[in-house]
């Protein structure tokens, strides 16, 4: 039955996505198709409500909401160029500046917003045509855009990390986000890697140096949106508030921030709600149609059948967690991280956890895995915004993008099979 269940489940699934339904709508369609074979429809119907309903009534997806709502305040509040130009101060002198620039600004801005399109938007939109002006290839700077946009997914405050939480049974939400640094800041540097060799190829010029004065107050007025991940972060992780308290302190103060800035009209605040309420439904329905489906699994028993499966092509794991991550490479490729999340963390915990895999070091492997992915076609979404930003066909940074994916997917392997770089500060911090 779980072969069957199984087949039926990912066939319909993807068959729908083929066609061009909806990822949610697809999921849902799938999971009651599946659970036909063992259940009357009655029964079928008001369970699968049940569990729809059970999946969004969560305390920490609040926090989800709260964050998606500070982004978009934030993407509207004049932040990016205060950050890009804090970020020419970090990286000015390296050759390549302005490719090296917007990896830093991506970084700063995505930890900010916590979403990897609008850190492709606000930043690529900054940075390209400075680029451009310094004759910078149209290709080399959308693919470094594309590249760096989701790297702000792994540093906190993370949404992909909350929903990971909340589908992995409670893993402590300050233990991932202290464990997304690291790893975070190693994809960084991995694509300014792979920036600096073309650039110096390339001979790009670097950034001509500014000021003390000047240097003073770039940092000055960036100051002020950087000590928003303190006030959160050092809030969540010593225990003042919860996740869902930090993500409503996080609105508070960048409506404050935009205030300040005078960057936010009243005339904004439709667009910025409206973008908040349709980014909310898209993620509750998804996460109600994909507790539907983790539902329809457990009836049919398939995660303990691609559990034994795994397991019996070998219990080593080294080649169970090479398994996994191949897995998720491919998934990513055609599917958004938070329903790839949402998915396949009931399927893959389990088996990672009987193995001895901690579940905050597995937590950062789902989110790095599925990050590389949202730069990946046919449906990366930071690939299409990193494009359309850049003014410049996906076939035209591909080659770039190709030599970039070689360095994360090492950088990957390092994260996967060297536990400490996700775990050492919240084991430090007493978290673990």
């Amino acid at each position: 039955m779980a072969v069957q269940g199984a087949l039926l489940l990912f066939g319909s699934f993807f068959l729908l996505l083929a066609i061009g339904v909806p990822i949610s709508i697809s999921i849902g369609i799938a999971s009651l198709s599946t659970v036909i074979l063992t259940l009357p429809l009655n029964t079928i119907l008001f369970t699968a409500a049940q569990n729809f309903v059970g999946g969004i009534n969560s305390f920490a997806l609040l926090a989800v909401i709260f964050f998606i709502l500070s982004g978009s305040i934030m993407n509207n509040g004049g932040i990016a160029i205060r950050l890009v130009n804090l970020a020419k101060i970090i990286a000015g002198r390296l050759p390549g500046s302005l490719a090296h620039t917007n990896v830093v600004g991506n970084m700063l801005f995505g930890s900010i917003s916590g979403s990897a399109v609008a850190a492709a938007a606000a930043i690529g939109s900054v940075m390209s045509p400075m680029q451009e002006k310094e004759g910078y290839k149209k290709s080399y700077s959308a693919a470094v855009n594309i590249a760096s946009s989701p790297i702000g997914l792994l540093i906190p405050p993370s949404g992909a990390l909350i929903i990971y939480s909340l589908v992995s049974g409670g893993t402590s939400i300050s233990a991932l986000f202290m464990a997304g640094y690291l790893p975070g800041i190693l994809m960084g540097l991995g694509v300014m890697f792979v920036a600096y060799r073309i650039a110096k190829k390339e001979d790009y010029k670097t950034q001509v140096t500014l000021p003390l004065r000047e240097k003073f107050s770039v940092i000055l007025q960036a100051v002020p949106s950087l000590f928003m991940i303190v006030v959160v972060i050092g809030g969540i992780v010593g225990g003042i508030f919860t996740a869902t308290e930090g993500a409503a302190v996080a609105v508070l103060y960048s409506l404050i921030l935009a205030i300040v800035y005078k960057s936010l009209k009243f005339s904004d605040v439709p667009k910025i709600m409206r973008e908040t309420v349709v980014m909310t439904g898209i993620v509750l329905f998804l996460v109600g149609a994909s507790s539907v489906m983790s539902w329809a699994m457990a009836v049919t028993r398939i995660p303990n059948a691609i559990s034994d499966a795994i397991l019996g092509v070998s219990q080593n794991e080294i080649v169970i967690l090479l398994i996994i991550m191949f897995t998720l490479l491919v998934i990513g490729t055609f599917m958004d991280l938070t329903p790839a999340i949402l998915i396949f963390t009931p399927i893959f915990l389990p088996i990672v956890t009987t193995i001895g895999v901690d579940p905050v070091h597995f937590g950062i492997i789902m989110v790095f895995n599925l990050a590389i992915g949202i730069m990946t076609p046919p449906v990366g979404s930071a690939l299409f915004v990193g494009c359309s930003v850049g003014g410049v066909t996906i076939e035209a940074v591909i080659p770039t993008l190709i030599k970039i994916f070689t360095v994360l997917i090492i950088l990957l392997a390092m994260v996967v099979f060297i536990p400490q770089i996700s775990l050492i500060i919240p084991e430090l911090l007493g978290l673990l």
